[in-house]
């Protein structure tokens, strides 16, 4: 192809209208063949053919899931001892399931009753509680019903383990009348046969379930059945479900619904004899309720009504009916009268109503030295007022031990980062050296140095500088909780105010001094504010630890000394009242991190460092 020279005239060389037209062509068919790694038509590829964008989003992902993977057991570690026992102390501050789950017919006829009548309730909610008290007894769960209560009620623990004990002979002469009318009634096999049927499934059910309920028997989850499926391929077998465990009986309808609560009665002694005791009801006769029962059910029907009953044993039932009439009927307010007069007790009644719902807010009150009263929540006499007095004495405590740790930690600090490295980790190992001591160790020499006859009131007493009969009173009280803990808890200062003074350039204080400050100027103006990261970060390690602290102040600490963290450990490991446990823990936490919350406005949570 011809080509214009880059100056002069044309000749006869010049590319003609047709070869421009092939050279436009040829351009635009090279433009539109395929670029390396690109469609012709698409997105740029990958190698392996498929679309950049896509393989890039795919590496990205698989990126994130090897991530995942690794903190994935520090994830789970940190769920399952922090996060789930923080849950689990939140909820157990505010459940109160054991009084509607032993008492449930009784929580529920109760909310009719008015308390402000003066007069106990009903004779309805008295055969309530016996019908509840009995399967507790029966089952020993009615005393773990009388210690809650007594947390809120002093007497109930007492209350409810004697009745439990007399609630077997309830109605004692009205089940002698028909022991005595036909021994048949004696017997297991006559009751099996009395009361089976088809059709009574429903009350079965229920009774199973106020059972697991009442005895914590909880349903077998689907992981559950995962883990026994796993264990029966290697020829192990599971513990059969409660909802799946065989009773042995089927209940008919038709008696369960002309004799409801005889039907209810048997049900619940079925239920416990197959989940309690391994047997099925045709091993032993019923339990006195069950006759109580009946005894109520042939009251409530007429003759007539009775005589239209054609089931197994129809003629028993018409005598029993008759003897039964010459009977006084169970009187159930007399019963548990003459058991014990308490429960006439108009207030302990209103705790068993007060405490009915499955939720309570009575735990966090109790925490702050309240309770609840009819005319809502009130605080408790002055004498009884003694958690307000425990937080307030585990604050102040806390920030004492707190400034101590900065006031001996800041020189010692100062020292490590200005000694050469030698003289300096020589220093640190000795400042590291109470961590190779058990805790127990350090806080109870502690206890042999403080105490009247030791070490301390002897060097003073040497010295002149106390009398023997006046030595110093420094253990059993906040005194020796303080020298103690702020020992232990020295090094948790010490080590933050080292890390962010040996990243402080000394040049800064010879520049301050050689400009006319001096020693006091330079280091409050100069190098103070530098140290306040690390001030900052060991306060908060400090304060943290000591606020939740436990063994030092139980050991040195006496009945003045003492931090709101043992009374939690009381009520855990003594009185076993975990509801009021947890509300403590809860309200400590909340303070913990309100504090938490004040510093990061005041100070900044973005300027304490670690060093660096």
């Amino acid at each position: 192809m011809s080509r214009l020279s880059s100056s002069g005239p044309q000749t006869a060389d010049a590319p003609t209208p047709e070869d421009a037209f092939h050279e436009t062509a040829a351009l635009s068919d090279r433009d539109r063949e395929p670029r390396h790694g690109a469609a012709a038509d698409g997105p740029m590829l990958a190698a392996d053919g498929t679309p950049l964008k896509k393989s890039l989003a795919r590496a990205l992902r698989a990126q994130k899931l090897r991530a995942l993977a690794l903190i994935a057991p520090l994830l789970i570690f940190v769920l399952v001892t922090f996060i789930a026992p923080i849950a689990d102390m939140l909820f157990r501050s505010i459940e109160n399931q054991i009084v509607q789950d032993t008492l449930p017919r009784t929580t529920a006829v109760v909310q009719d009753w008015n308390p402000d009548t003066g007069e106990p309730p009903s004779e309805a909610v008295y055969e309530a509680l016996y019908r509840d008290l009995f399967l507790a007894a029966e089952a020993r769960r009615h005393t773990r019903l009388g210690q809650r209560l007594n947390y809120e009620e002093t007497g109930m623990s007492s209350l409810f383990r004697g009745t439990g004990r007399d609630v077997d002979d309830f109605g004692e002469a009205n089940v002698e009348t028909l022991e005595d009318l036909d021994d048949r009634w004696e017997e297991a096999a006559f009751w099996v046969e009395l009361t089976s049927g088809e059709g009574g499934e429903g009350v079965v059910d229920a009774a199973r379930e106020r059972y697991m309920r009442l005895a914590d028997l909880s349903s077998r989850s689907p992981l559950g059945d995962v883990w026994c499926a796993v264990k029966g391929v290697f020829a192990e077998t599971c513990d059969v479900a409660p909802e799946d465990v065989d009773l042995g009986f089927s209940l008919s309808g038709t008696f369960a619904e002309t004799f409801p609560r005889t039907a209810e009665a048997y049900a619940e002694f079925a239920v416990f004899m197959a989940l309690e005791e391994g047997e099925t009801v045709a091993d032993d006769e019923p339990w006195e309720a069950v006759y109580v029962a009946l005894d109520q059910d042939l009251r409530a029907l007429s003759p007539e009504e009775l005589a239209a009953y054609d089931g197994p044993n129809a003629d028993a039932l018409r005598a029993a009916q008759e003897a039964l009439a010459e009977v006084p009927p169970v009187d159930f307010r007399a019963a548990f009268l003459n058991s014990d007069e308490d429960w006439a007790d108009i207030d302990n009644w209103r705790t068993i109503q007060t405490y009915s719902p499955p939720y309570t807010t009575g735990y966090f009150l109790n925490a702050v030295d309240m309770q609840k009263t009819p005319e809502g929540p009130a605080l408790r006499d002055a004498d009884e007022r003694i958690y307000g007095l425990l937080f307030q004495r585990t604050m102040f405590m806390s920030l004492v031990i707190t400034f101590s740790c900065i006031l001996l930690g800041y020189p010692v600090a100062w020292i490590l980062a200005n000694l050469p490295m030698r003289q300096a980790n020589l220093l640190l190992i000795l400042v590291l050296l109470p961590f190779w001591t058990s805790l127990l160790v350090r806080t109870s020499a502690w206890k042999v140095m403080l105490q009247q006859q030791g070490v301390i009131n002897d060097v003073l007493v040497w010295l002149g500088l106390v009398a023997d009969e006046s030595r110093l009173i420094m253990i059993n009280n906040q005194f020796g909780t303080i020298v103690a803990m702020t020992h232990i808890l020295l090094p948790f200062m010490i080590l933050p105010l080292y890390s962010v003074m040996q990243t402080i350039p000394p040049s800064y204080l010879r520049a301050a001094k050689s400009l006319g400050a001096t020693n006091w100027t330079a280091f409050w103006r100069v190098y103070f504010p530098q140290t306040v990261p690390g001030i900052g970060a060991g306060s908060i390690l400090v304060f943290i630890l000591a606020i939740g602290y436990y063994i030092t102040p139980e050991i040195v600490g006496g009945t003045t000394g003492t931090f709101i963290s043992n009374r939690i450990a009381y009520h855990i490991s003594s009185s076993l009242n975990w509801g009021l446990a947890a509300a403590l823990g809860t309200i400590l936490l909340v303070v913990v991190l309100v504090l938490y919350w004040a510093y990061d406005k005041i100070v900044g949570i973005d300027n304490v460092k670690l060093g660096g």
